[in-house]
């Protein structure tokens, strides 16, 4: 077992690494078993490209995506400084995770959406959990600054990623990257929307290196997409664009911070068109097995161009982090899929069919 941890996979992020998160014996050990995500080879991609490829699979998290990490975290100690009201601004899988611990706690959940801009399957869940759904006019950062201040009212409290303790949940996936691989990867590759993710995958690292352990700060590069790319383009985008809905920001609250790690890890950032998103996201399925949303997803296509351009030199280890689960997104999945075949019901009907 890795230093600083002192529980077994499955105990949830706060009791597994509570040696090295921001918690006292107060606060409370809220889990749905969030963290101890696979760490899996992806062999035909790694051939493919001719770097070691890891896929960190987030989309394992109870609630189908890495929020779950900080989530708890952040839940925990809002019920530790006596709120009763959850509020966050979200493009989908902040607002399930929030709902999904919120309820693990008792406590009330209030999700601020822009309107017709949430895929259905992460906004499903928010409402299964008994969340109260508000859709405003606008986008992600028009609803951002609207939860900030509805969270300065008494007995509320602000989950997204500008919550500190979101960002100490978010760090443990670095931990247990160092514990599969023995250390860091050569390179980080990693979605970037509101840039918390990658603010805190850099902060695990960094802490894991100041353990003492060798190799534990990798390259990051960070993947935007076209549409909604201000670190990249170097300025807010006012109306951002993109079937990764996870990623469509356009200003990160956590921008400076992301650009920071990345300059330290002497790593970039790029940015990836839907198109070249959409046929990787179809290609990983397909290759690997894995079914992640497009928004995962760009970090292989960030990826597969890094190596092309000879960002990424051969025979690197690179590790993709998987954010959510294709299921979060089904109407784009129906867009990239043929529709299925109709046969009679025996052999060689279907035997014929699938031979043509």
């Amino acid at each position: 077992m890795t230093q600083g941890s002192s529980a077994p996979r499955g105990a949830g992020v706060i009791a597994r690494w509570s040696s090295m998160l921001d918690v006292d014996d107060d606060t409370p050990r809220l889990t749905l078993g969030e963290g101890g995500t696979p760490l899996v080879h992806a062999c035909r991609t790694s051939e493919r490209l001719g770097v070691n490829v890891h896929l960190k699979l987030e989309l394992c998290n109870p609630t189908g995506s890495f929020k779950d990490r900080g989530m708890c975290m952040a839940v925990a100690r809002a019920v530790q400084a006596g709120a009763r009201t959850l509020v966050c601004a979200s493009t989908g899988n902040t607002s399930a995770a929030a709902a999904a611990f919120a309820a693990a706690a008792g406590m009330r959940c209030v999700v601020v959406l822009p309107a017709g801009k949430i895929a259905a399957g992460k906004l499903i869940q928010a409402q299964v959990a008994g969340a109260i759904v508000v859709e405003v006019d606008g986008n992600f950062d028009d609803a951002l600054a609207a939860v900030r201040e509805l969270s300065k009212r008494p007995g509320y409290a602000l989950v997204n990623s500008v919550n500190p303790y979101r960002i100490e949940g978010q760090k443990t996936a670095a931990y247990e990257v160092c514990e599969d691989l023995g250390g860091a990867p050569d390179w980080l590759c990693i979605p970037v929307g509101n840039a918390g993710n990658i603010t805190a995958y850099w902060q695990g690292f960094t802490e894991f290196h100041e353990l003492g352990h060798t190799h534990s700060r990798p390259q990051l590069l960070g993947v935007q997409a076209a549409g909604a790319a201000p670190l990249v383009d170097g300025a807010p985008v006012d109306s951002p664009e993109t079937i990764a809905t996870a990623i469509r920001i356009g200003r990160p609250a956590r921008g400076d911070q992301a650009l920071e790690a990345i300059e330290q890890s002497r790593g970039a950032i790029i940015k990836r068109s839907d198109h070249d998103l959409l046929e990787t996201y179809r290609r990983l399925a397909g290759e690997s097995g894995i079914f992640a949303e497009p928004a995962s997803c760009i970090s292989v296509a960030g990826l597969e161009h890094a190596v092309a351009t000879g960002l990424i030199r051969q025979g690197s280890t690179v590790v993709c982090v998987l954010t959510g689960h294709g299921l979060k997104d089904p109407d784009t999945a129906v867009t990239v899929v043929d529709p299925p075949l109709r046969s009679a019901a025996s052999a060689d009907a279907i035997a014929e069919m699938i031979d043509q």
